[in-house]
Formats: C-alpha cells, structure tokens, sequence
C-alpha cells in the first residue's frame, strides 16, 4: 500500500500540514510512520479528514467529533447526536433567518431613523436580552451571594 507524506495530504484534503499535525496529535488521524521528517499516512487518512470536515461545518467539537469514531478507526456516528445537531442548526437557521429579514427590512425603512423603526427596535432588544449574537443569557444569582 502506498503511503502519502503530510504535504501530499495536506494538497489532496486542502487541509494545511499544521492542522494535519494538529489532528494526529489528537488522535483524531493517527500518522503510519515518517519519510525522513514527513509523517506518512495511509490513503484511507482521507476519508476520514472528509468526516472530520462534515463534522467540523456541521459544528460538532473535535472532541465529539473523536468519539464518532470505533477505537479500531472506522466511523461509529451516533445517530442521535446527528439528529440534535440537525435541531440545533434549525434553531440556528431560524435566529438568522428573523435577524437578516429584519436588516432587510431596517435597510428600507422609511422611518427617518432606524432608532425610530419598530423592527429595528425589536433586533435592538432581542441582542440586549441575548435572544441574539451568540451570548449566552446570565442566570441570576440568588439573594444574598
């Protein structure tokens, strides 16, 4: 079996070589030796930097992203954790889809100023209470702490 070096990896995945170390060190791709200085890997590496990609977009965490694979190296993905990260991403879509039709919106406004737009206003607020921008809301500490 022919083994590719990092940089024909890295050119083949479109992965730079830095990442590609990154992940052997994390065990997420586990190199099959070295060519000098250059790590080896076996052509099925490819495959699995693919589901590490999809992984990636979908926005699972490279630890989560560990665990969908078998300890021998082939994929074992939990479908549940497929199903919730395919909730979570609607959730997602839905926020951003509120929040660009109300740019939209705030980007022709007749309102002479977009302080003055009750949809403008409305973004305003939900970025206030966190309901947008990735903040996560503050839980209250009880009285007395």
């Amino acid at each position: 079996m022919e083994h590719l070096d990092i940089a024909e990896v890295a050119r083949q995945s479109g992965i730079p070589a830095s990442t590609l170390r990154f992940y052997d060190e994390k065990g997420l791709i586990v190199s099959s030796g070295r060519r000098g200085l250059r790590r080896l890997f076996d052509p099925g590496v490819l495959e699995r930097l693919a589901l590490i990609t999809v992984g990636r977009a979908a926005g699972f965490s490279l630890d989560e992203i560990a665990r969908m694979f078998a300890p021998e190296g082939g994929p074992r993905i939990d479908r549940q954790m497929l199903a919730a990260k395919a909730d979570q991403l609607d959730r997602t879509i839905r926020k951003l889809g509120a929040l660009r039709d109300g740019l939209r919106h705030a980007a022709v406004c007749p309102a002479p100023s977009h302080m003055e737009c009750p949809t403008f206003r409305r973004i305003l607020k939900a970025a206030g209470s966190g309901a947008i921008g990735g903040r996560k809301k503050k839980t209250p500490h009880p009285p007395g702490n």
